[in-house]
C-alpha cells in the first residue's frame, strides 16, 4: 500500500539533514560559506520580523529575505487570502480565459502610478526586468540598453547584460548589446544617446549594491534626455518599490519623474508565491501586442496564477490599511538618524545613507595607527572583510540577521521588513553600538575572527 504524503512527518524525519542535503544536491558552496562565517543556524519558526531557534531564542530579521518579506513572515491577511484562493478551487491557468484576479491586481498596482496603463505579470524580479528590456527594444526598434555602473537587475541572461558587477558577468558572454554609464552622470548619458541606437536606460532609484541613491534631479533630467532621443526610462523598483524607501515607488521622491516602464516583484509576493510585474505605457504594450497573431509573443507559463494574484492583492490591501509606507518612512528615519549620530563617535564608521528602510552603513580607513594596521591587514586579504566582521557578531552575539551589501564592499545593507517598529530599530542600533565599541577597543574575539576571515580569503585565491 502506498504511503500517503505527510509533510510534517517528512520534516520531522529528515529536517536535521538540511545542510547535508544542500551540500550533496544543491549549491555545495552555500553550506560551506554558512559554516565558515557561523551563519549555519537552525531556525524553527518565524513571524513578522523575527525568527526563533529550537531553544526559543529570538532573532531580529534586518534582511527580509533580500527584501522579499516586506510584510514580514506569515502575515495573517496574506495567509488568509491564500487559504481562500485554494479553497475556492478556481479553474486556474486554463490559458484560454480571462480570470478576474490578474485584472484586479493590475488595476490596483496601476493606481499607484497613474501615468502607466498596463501590466505584464511574470514570476520574479529578473523576469520583470527581462520583460522591460524586450518591450523597450521592440517598441523603439533599437538594440542597445544603457545601465548604471554597480547596478544589479537580476541574473538571467538579459538581466545579466545590464548588471554592473563583473563578478556576475564573467564567463557568461556574449550578452546583449549594452553600455554602462555612471549613476548621476548626465554627460555620459548624453554621449551614448547621440549614437541613435539606444532603446532605454534602466536604473535603480536607489542601488541595492552599496545603497547609492540617484543624485537629486538626475532621474528627471535623464528622462528628458532619453525622450528627446526617442529612448525610454525603465525604473527597476524590484527592491525599492512597495514602500521600501518611504514612498510607494522610490522614483516618486523626485517630482515629475514618470518612467515608461516600471519593474516590481519581491514584496508583492507577500513572501509566499513568486510574482513579478512590469508596468508600462499604453503605446508600448500596443506595439508589442500589435495584433491577434502576436497575442502570445511574450508570456510566462505560471504568470498571473491565482495564488500569486491573491497574494499581491492582499499585500496591497495591508500596505494601505496598516499604513506600511508611512511606517517605513518614520522608522527608517529613526534608524538612520540614530546611526548617523555614531559617525563622529567611531573612526571606522565612514557614512550612513539611504531612504526609508533601505539603509547603507559604510566603513572606512581609521585614523589611529593601531586600528589602521588591522584595517590594512584585512584590506590586503580581501576588501569587505571588516563589514563581514560586523555582520557576524551581530548574529552570533546579538541575534540580528544582516548582510554585507555586495562583494568587495565595506557596506552593510539594512532592508528589514517594513513592519518593524521603533523598538526593533533601537535594538539594532544598541547592538551595533556594542559591536563597534568592541572593534574600536581592540576586542579580541572580533579581531580574531577577522584573522580567520583573512586565512579563508587567502586560501580561496
Amino acid at each position: 500500500m502506498t504511503k500517503e504524503f505527510d509533510l510534517a512527518a517528512l520534516l520531522a524525519e529528515r529536517g536535521a539533514e538540511r545542510y547535508e542535503l544542500h551540500a550533496k544536491h544543491l549549491n555545495h558552496q552555500l553550506p560551506r560559506m554558512l559554516h565558515t562565517i557561523g551563519f549555519d543556524k537552525v531556525y524553527e519558526r518565524a513571524e513578522g520580523a523575527h525568527f526563533w531557534d529550537a531553544d526559543g531564542n529570538d532573532y531580529l530579521d534586518m534582511l527580509a529575505g533580500f527584501a522579499v518579506m516586506g510584510l514580514g513572515r506569515h502575515h495573517p491577511v496574506v495567509r488568509r487570502a491564500l487559504h481562500d484562493v485554494l479553497d475556492a478551487s478556481l479553474a486556474d491557468l486554463t490559458r484560454f480565459d480571462c480570470p478576474p484576479l490578474p485584472g484586479l491586481l493590475a488595476e490596483k498596482l496601476l493606481s499607484y502610478s497613474p501615468h502607466l496603463d498596463r501590466v505584464f505579470f511574470g514570476n520574479s524580479g529578473t523576469e520583470a526586468v527581462e520583460t522591460a528590456l524586450k518591450f523597450a527594444r521592440y517598441a523603439t526598434g533599437r538594440p542597445r540598453i544603457l545601465y548604471c555602473s554597480h547596478a544589479f537587475h537580476g541574473l538571467t541572461t538579459g538581466s545579466l547584460s545590464v548588471n554592473g558587477e563583473d563578478g556576475f558577468r564573467d564567463g557568461f558572454a556574449p550578452l546583449l548589446p549594452d553600455t554602462a554609464v555612471p549613476l548621476g552622470d548626465l554627460d555620459a548619458l548624453a554621449r551614448e544617446l547621440t549614437h541613435g541606437d539606444v532603446a532605454a536606460l534602466i536604473v535603480e532609484p536607489v542601488q541595492g549594491k552599496g545603497v547609492h541613491e540617484a543624485p537629486p534631479g538626475y532621474l528627471r533630467a535623464a528622462q528628458e534626455l532619453l525622450h528627446r532621443h526617442k529612448a525610454l526610462l525603465i525604473a527597476d523598483e524590484v527592491q525599492t518599490g512597495l514602500g521600501r524607501t518611504g514612498r510607494f515607488y522610490a522614483f516618486q521622491h523626485e517630482d515629475d519623474v514618470e518612467p515608461d516602464l516600471v519593474c516590481v516583484a519581491k514584496a508583492l509576493s507577500g513572501g509566499y508565491v513568486p510574482v513579478g510585474a512590469t508596468l508600462g505605457k499604453e503605446w508600448i504594450f500596443q506595439k508589442v501586442f500589435s495584433s491577434m497573431d502576436r497575442v502570445q509573443v511574450h508570456s510566462a507559463s505560471f504568470g498571473s496564477n491565482a495564488q500569486a494574484m491573491a497574494a499581491g492583492l492582499a499585500v496591497l490591501s495591508v500596505i494601505e490599511n496598516e499604513e506600511i509606507v508611512a511606517n517605513a518612512a518614520a522608522v527608517g528615519e529613526r534608524l538612520k538618524s540614530r546611526l548617523t549620530e555614531l559617525v563622529d563617535r567611531y573612526e571606522l564608521l565612514a557614512d550612513v545613507r539611504g531612504r526609508g528602510l533601505m539603509i547603507g552603513i559604510e566603513f572606512g580607513r581609521p585614523r589611529s595607527l593601531k586600528l589602521r594596521s588591522r584595517w590594512t591587514m584585512l584590506q590586503a586579504a580581501r576588501k569587505g572583510l571588516f563589514a563581514q566582521m560586523v555582520v557576524v557578531p551581530l548574529l552570533q552575539r546579538h541575534r540580528i540577521l544582516t548582510q554585507v551589501s555586495g562583494d568587495h564592499l565595506e557596506v552593510i545593507k539594512l532592508i528589514p521588513p517594513l513592519i518593524i517598529d521603533a523598538a526593533d530599530a533601537d535594538r539594532f542600533v544598541d547592538a551595533f553600538t556594542e559591536v563597534m565599541d568592541d572593534a574600536h577597543n581592540g576586542g579580541g574575539l572580533m579581531w580574531d575572527f577577522g584573522k580567520t576571515l583573512v586565512r579563508q580569503a587567502v586560501g580561496n585565491r
